[in-house]
């Protein structure tokens, strides 16, 4: 009798989890309601708070609306389109992330590997107290390294390559003993792009060109845009004095955006749209599957999304972790008020975001260029934008 009780209990247990990691319904959206997605963000260019922007809302089948308002270009009078390019920024993470879990898959590494393993200069690398660092993946990907931030400006505009960069994180010193805090660290990101050059052979975006966006269908995405690409880029602004001007992108120092004279940066380096955004939204949303073809293994999309800060105070907004790569929200408030326990995605310096909620069923990308909003927490059009997408969704 004993025995069957606990084998009725393990089966039990085993049920529970099963259906609590089962695939959601996808949202169903209302017609109606969605077309105040576009009065959304007309009321933010109204307020002077963005030239134009593209929003995206899709589910696991496809875009339910793809919707361009306001300007591209203010001075030219330039009317915003759905395939208008935008510097995405920090949004580039999720996509180092999806580089490395791919080797991963291809058992070429593990996300539990220390960093020496593929890049001998930091076997030397000490903590604060003295000990070795033995940094390893996880801790780049979910932020806790304690690495240096970043190179300064003046050195990183002198490195053409990410192995350039090498040398200046490993001889920097560390900030903090790893694993015990959470900080925003550009430099662990751009050392997993290099890792990712170590084990694949490539150059880090060849591999994402070949491995991410060629077969995803992202053909707008790209380190370096042509001509024909920049021809399409919306103009960056930053608010003075109330109203918009502006703001030219510095990342490449005085170099045009064409140039291919800087390295590909993992951490913030990417050119996209928001439809090509959309298809790696979609594919993690679907667990690594899009169009029939498997991507990620569904175990790499659910160790992505899960947090792998413990109990650290972590993120942006009150009630997030972090997982490999992206935000996790915890405890839905604020900003993400209306959003899933679960939801997953980054922002960007220039405004741009995107969030993948697994329980609704739904991803959404807002896709705007303006630079100086206080934090993500404090980003009117992030709110505005995720409110009016969850309020089109049928009960």
């Amino acid at each position: 009798m004993r025995t069957y009780c606990v084998l009725v209990l393990v089966v039990g247990l085993a049920c529970t989890f099963a259906r609590a990691d089962a695939p959601q319904p996808s949202a169903k959206f209302d017609p109606a309601r969605l077309a105040r997605v576009g009065d959304a963000m007309r009321q933010m260019e109204a307020a002077g708070q963005i030239a134009g922007a593209v929003t995206l809302i899709e589910t696991r089948e496809g875009i339910v609306q793809i919707k361009a308002t306001g300007k591209s270009n203010l001075a030219n009078d330039q009317p915003m389109k759905a395939d208008a390019i935008f510097w995405i920024a920090s949004m580039t993470k999720p996509v180092t992330a999806t580089a490395i879990l791919m080797l991963q898959d291809d058992g070429k590494l593990s996300v539990d590997d220390p960093v020496s393993k593929y890049l001998p200069e930091f076997a030397s690398l000490k903590t604060p107290s003295g000990k070795a660092a033995n940094l390893t993946l996880k801790q780049l990907l979910s932020h806790t390294s304690g690495m240096v931030l970043e190179a300064p400006l003046p050195q990183r505009l002198q490195c053409h390559t990410l192995a350039d960069l090498i040398p200046i994180y490993a001889g920097s010193p560390m900030r903090f003993e790893p694993g015990t805090k959470w900080e925003y660290c550009q430099s662990g990101i751009n050392t997993l792009g290099r890792i990712v050059e170590v084990v694949s052979g490539k150059t880090f975006g060849d591999f994402c060109h070949q491995r991410i966006f060629t077969p995803l269908g992202m053909n707008d995405s790209t380190f370096y845009p042509t001509d024909q690409q920049a021809a399409r880029l919306a103009t960056g602004y930053k608010r003075v004095g109330g109203k918009l001007v502006p703001n030219p992108f510095t990342f490449v120092g005085d170099r045009p955006i064409t140039s291919r004279e800087h390295y590909p940066a993992p951490n913030a380096g990417l050119f996209t749209t928001a439809a090509d955004y959309g298809r790696l939204c979609r594919m993690l949303l679907n667990e690594g599957s899009l169009d029939g073809r498997q991507f990620l293994r569904p175990e790499a999309v659910h160790q992505m999304r899960t947090i792998q800060t413990g109990d650290l105070k972590a993120g942006f907004s009150p009630g997030c972790g972090w997982g490999l790569g992206v935000c996790v929200i915890r405890d839905p408030q604020g900003i993400t008020a209306m959003l899933s326990p679960g939801t997953f995605g980054h922002g960007g310096a220039w405004g741009t975001e995107a969030w993948i909620d697994p329980v609704k069923g739904f991803a959404c990308v807002l896709m705007i260029q303006r630079t100086d909003f206080p934090s993500s927490a404090a980003c009117p059009v992030r709110e505005m934008f995720q409110q009016a997408a969850v309020d089109a969704i049928v009960p």
